[in-house]
C-alpha cells in the first residue's frame, strides 16, 4: 500500500475490495482482496494555500453600480489583463478624438484646401489632412514639439482647443499613470516572499497541548509591526435551531501575552495552546478524524522599504493537521551568523502525544487525584451516620419507661450524632484546603471547636442533674419554683406531673 501511495501521490486513496462482487474476476489461491486506486474527494477550502478567497458574488441586481462609484478602486482591483487593455484604449480614443477636433477646425476654416497658398496664415500652420491633424495633436501632447506644426495667432478657436487638450490630458494622465503605479506598487508581491509550513502539528509543548504552525520571511528586509491573528471557520447549529455555516471562531495565538507581535527575521512557530476556552478543548486524535473545521492564518505587517501593509493569508484543513507531530529544527549557528536552512522548513516528525482531548485528560486526572478519597469518605460516613440514627431509635422504643425518662429528650441522641457527623465532615474538608488553610484551622481555641465541644458536653450531661450543682441565684430561683408548685392545687400538681411524664 505504501509502495502505491509513493507511486501515485497522496491525491489517491486504496480501496480493498472483495471477490464477491458482479464484475470481478475471482481471487487465485493465496491471493489477497484486490486493491483498486479512487481519486481522493478533495476538500472544499474557503481560502487556499496561496491566501486567494473562494468566493464569488453573484444577483448582485442593481448593486452593480456601487463599482462604477469607486472607479479607481475597481481599475486597480481589475487583473492585469483588463489594466493593460483599459490603459491602450483609453489613450487610443483620446488621442483620435484630439486630433479629429483640430482636423475639423482646419477643414471649417479651409486650411485643407489653402495649406500651399503662400500669404495665406492657416490655424495650424502644414496641417492639410487627418494624419498631419494626428502628429501635430501627439508633438503637442507628448511636448516633443518638432517645430513644423505650430498654432497661429489667426485662430482663437484653436487657442481654446489647445486649453482643453492640455486640461483633459493632464487629467488622463493622471488616472490612468496612477491607476498602473498603485498596482504595482502594491504589496501583494511581498507576500509571496512569506512562507507559511504546508501542515499544521498538535503535539505537546511547556506540559499543553499545543496546536503549531511555523511562518518565515525569505527576504532580508524585516516586516515592521507583523501581527498574526487565526480564525476557526465551522459550521455548527445553535440550541434554538439556528444553522451558521462557516462560523468564525478566534484562536489565541498570544494576544493576552503580546506574542502575537512578531520580530520576523528568521522562522518562528506560531503556537495555540489548547485549555478551557479553546475551541480544541474537546479534540482528540479519534475525533478529528470526524471533524470537519479550516483554521485561515492571517500575517499582517508593514512593508519595510515602502512603507505600505502586507497580509499574507493561508488555511489548514482537518486533513492538514498531523496529531503528534513537531517541526525540525532549522537554525544552525555558523561562524558569525546564524544560518536558516529553508529544506527542513515544512518538515516534521513524530513525538509521544496522548490521543486523548484536553477535556479527556483533565478528567481523567481529576478521577486519580487524591483530594477525591476525602469526599468518598464524607458520603460514607454519612450513610453510616443516618444508619446510627435509625439503629438509637429502635433501641430507644425497646427501653423501658423508667430508662426513657432518664435519657430525657428523646431527640437527643439524633443532635448528638449530627453534630458529630458535622464535625467529621469539616475534617475531611480541611483536608482539601492547602496546607496554609490546614494550619490556620488546626490550631487550638478555634471558636467553632469551641462551640462544638460545649454543646457535647451540655447533651452529654444527664437531665436529672441536681440543683446543687447550679449558681446560687439559680438555686434560688429553683427553690422558689419548687415552693410555688407545692402551693399549687392538686389537679395543677397532677397535670404537671402527667406533663413531664
Amino acid at each position: 500500500m505504501s509502495a502505491l501511495r509513493r507511486k501515485f501521490g497522496d491525491d489517491y486513496q486504496v480501496v480493498t475490495t472483495s471477490s464477491s462482487g458482479s464484475g470481478l474476476q475471482p481471487q487465485g489461491p493465496g491471493q489477497g482482496p484486490q486493491q483498486q486506486l479512487v481519486p481522493k474527494k478533495k476538500r472544499q477550502r474557503f481560502v487556499d494555500k496561496n491566501g486567494r478567497c473562494n468566493v464569488q458574488h453573484g444577483n448582485l441586481g442593481s448593486e452593480t453600480s456601487r463599482y462604477l462609484s469607486d472607479l479607481f478602486t475597481t481599475l486597480v482591483d481589475l487583473k492585469w489583463r483588463w489594466n493593460l487593455f483599459i490603459f491602450i484604449l483609453t489613450y487610443t480614443v483620446a488621442w483620435l478624438f484630439m486630433a479629429s477636433m483640430w482636423w475639423v477646425i482646419a477643414y471649417t476654416r479651409g486650411d485643407l484646401n489653402k495649406a500651399h497658398v503662400g500669404n495665406y496664415t492657416p490655424c495650424v500652420a502644414n496641417v492639410y489632412n487627418f494624419p498631419s491633424a494626428f502628429l501635430f495633436f501627439i508633438e503637442t501632447e507628448a511636448t516633443i514639439g518638432y517645430g513644423y506644426r505650430y498654432i497661429t495667432d489667426k485662430c482663437p478657436e484653436g487657442i481654446i482647443l489647445f486649453l482643453f487638450q492640455s486640461i483633459l490630458g493632464s487629467i488622463v494622465d493622471a488616472f490612468l499613470i496612477g491607476c498602473m503605479f498603485i498596482k504595482m506598487s502594491q504589496p501583494k508581491k511581498r507576500a509571496e516572499t512569506l512562507m507559511f509550513s504546508e501542515h499544521a502539528v498538535i503535539s505537546m509543548r511547556d506540559g499543553k497541548l499545543t496546536l503549531m504552525f511555523r511562518v518565515g520571511n525569505l527576504r532580508n528586509s524585516h516586516m515592521v509591526s507583523a501581527q498574526i491573528r487565526c480564525k476557526l471557520l465551522k459550521s455548527r447549529q445553535t440550541p434554538e435551531g439556528e444553522f451558521l455555516p462557516l462560523d468564525q471562531l478566534e484562536l489565541d495565538v498570544g494576544f493576552s501575552t503580546g506574542a502575537d507581535q512578531l520580530f520576523l527575521v528568521s522562522p518562528l512557530t506560531i503556537c495555540h495552546v489548547i485549555d478551557a476556552k479553546s475551541p480544541f478543548y474537546d479534540l482528540s486524535q479519534r475525533s478529528m478524524q470526524t471533524e470537519q473545521f479550516e483554521i485561515v492564518v492571517i500575517l499582517e505587517g508593514i512593508v519595510e522599504t515602502t512603507g505600505m501593509t502586507c497580509q499574507a493569508r493561508t488555511s489548514y484543513t482537518e486533513d492538514e493537521v498531523l496529531w503528534g507531530h513537531r517541526f525540525f529544527p532549522v537554525i544552525s549557528l555558523e561562524e558569525g551568523f546564524f544560518k536558516v536552512d529553508y529544506s527542513q522548513f515544512h518538515a516534521t516528525f513524530e513525538v509521544p502525544t496522548p490521543p486523548y482531548s484536553v477535556k479527556e485528560q483533565e478528567e481523567m486526572l481529576l478521577l486519580s487525584s487524591p483530594l477525591i478519597a476525602p469526599a468518598i469518605t464524607n458520603s460514607k460516613e454519612r450513610h453510616n451516620s443516618v444508619e446510627c440514627l435509625d439503629g438509637l431509635d429502635d433501641i430507644t422504643t425497646k427501653l423501658p419507661s423508667k430508662l426513657q425518662k432518664i435519657t430525657g429528650r428523646e431527640d437527643f441522641p439524633k443532635k448528638l450524632l449530627r453534630m458529630s457527623s458535622t464535625t467529621s465532615e469539616k475534617a475531611y474538608s480541611l483536608g482539601d484546603l492547602p496546607m496554609k488553610l490546614q494550619r490556620i484551622s488546626s490550631v487550638p481555641g478555634n471558636s467553632e471547636e469551641k462551640l462544638v465541644s460545649k454543646t457535647t458536653k451540655m447533651l452529654s450531661d444527664p437531665m436529672s442533674q441536681s440543683v446543687a450543682d447550679l449558681p446560687p441565684k439559680l438555686q434560688k430561683m429553683a427553690g422558689g419554683a419548687a415552693r410555688m408548685e407545692g402551693n399549687l392545687p392538686a389537679k395543677l400538681r397532677k397535670m404537671n406531673s402527667d406533663r413531664f411524664t
